[in-house]
């Protein structure tokens, strides 16, 4: 006898449904990657032999699991080693450990900011830092996109203290924030800016330490949340800012006080992560390379329509869900591994196929991606491709 479903259930999915929005998940199947978070290939040297035996030689653990929380019973030398040298690598005051980007932003803009105070957001930052906003009792007001005009309308209506919340590279469009008129912008209101660095950390900055670092604002930015699940090919996070910002999080960040603290082997697996990241020039060097050659070649299909972007996350236009979801498959059946991206995602009209350059790719693999692409989505606008 099948389990009965709420009726809030059944119509969500029907909407979803109807709407080509539905969410499944799916197998990571081979092809020439242009989907994954991996810009360096971090994940894929991480995953060989010789790196794991380097990573397990010579440990000695108590455990192999955390226990419980670092508060309670999960915290150890390993953990305060690997925050130093965080700080030290991002050239900060203090790092704070969490166990993704995720719980690091749920954890930091839900607690830092109190009743009487504001946090004014970009309109397209990720999903975690609205969540935390949502869950924090500051008032909160969005501005457009990379429009400091139109932030500094929103300043006029904030009160208490302000914070200004943004991505240093967006994960959807793939530009950047301007970060050196943000941080002005930040000294003259008295505000305190708060910057995910996710797909920037790694791909940017000396050793890959990210936007903030290459553009020398580290003490400038209140905090910042760099995350190791992108470039870096891994998973975790930590919060970088001043020593009383590390202590408040430790006291009031919900995500850090009430979660299982990463294990030891984890830890391993970030310091290996970082030490690759260290030697990981030369692919910086070739992605960028690889980014170039994109664009170059891009301007040959003057039917497509693509986002302005100098990143590694280039996305073209394809208006609509299905039509979005019909090019993924496209690519996909022609060995090119890259993602549709749909409302809500993104705003209905701004559907999208999301293509992420690696430092591991060739030339030839993005010219084919584009062909595919140029091909699928011209049949699609003549009536081949429709059902």
């Amino acid at each position: 006898m099948a389990i009965r479903i709420p009726e809030y259930l059944r119509t969500q999915r029907e909407r979803r449904e109807q709407s080509g929005s539905n969410r499944t998940l799916r197998l990571n199947g081979g092809g020439a990657d242009l989907s994954s978070n991996d810009y360096l290939g971090i994940a894929k040297r991480l995953a060989t032999p010789l790196s794991v035996s380097k990573v397990l030689e010579g440990a000695h653990f108590s455990g192999v699991g955390a226990t419980g929380s670092r508060l309670v019973s999960g915290n150890f030398d390993a953990h305060e080693e690997l925050e130093l040298f965080l700080a030290s690598y991002h050239q900060a005051e203090s790092a704070l450990l969490f166990g993704s980007g995720y719980e690091a932003n749920i954890g930091l803009l839900s607690s830092v900011a109190g009743r009487s105070d504001t946090i004014l957001f970009d309109e397209l930052i990720h999903a975690s830092m609205r969540d935390g906003i949502r869950l924090s009792y500051a008032k909160a007001l969005s501005f457009r996109h990379n429009d400091l005009d139109d932030l500094k309308k929103k300043a006029a209506l904030a009160r208490g203290d302000i914070f200004i919340a943004v991505e240093s590279l967006y994960s959807m469009d793939g530009d950047l924030a301007p970060l050196v008129e943000l941080c002005q912008l930040a000294r003259e209101l008295g505000a305190f800016l708060i910057v995910d660095e996710a797909h920037s950390n790694g791909v940017y900055g000396p050793k890959g330490a990210g936007l903030v670092s290459e553009l020398g604002l580290n003490d400038r930015i209140f905090a910042r949340v760099n995350t190791f699940g992108k470039a870096l090919g891994y998973k975790g996070a930590c919060v970088l800012g001043s020593r009383e910002l590390r202590q408040h999080l430790i006291n009031h960040a919900r995500s850090f006080i009430y979660a299982t603290a990463p294990d030891l082997v984890t830890l391993k697996f970030m310091a290996e992560a970082y030490r690759l990241n260290e030697q990981s020039d030369g692919d910086r060097a070739n992605l960028s390379n690889l980014i170039s050659e994109f664009k170059k070649q891009s301007a040959r299909f003057d039917s497509l329509q693509f986002l302005p972007s100098d990143s590694q996350i280039q996305g073209v236009i394809v208006s609509g869900n299905l039509e979005a979801l019909r090019a993924e498959k496209a690519l996909n059946e022609a060995g090119i591994i890259a993602r549709a991206i749909r409302a809500p995602t993104v705003p209905a009209g701004t559907e999208r196929i999301r293509f992420c350059i690696h430092s591991f790719n060739s030339v030839s693999d993005l010219i084919f991606a584009l062909e595919v692409l140029d091909s699928s989505t011209h049949g699609a606008r003549s009536g081949v491709l429709n059902e």
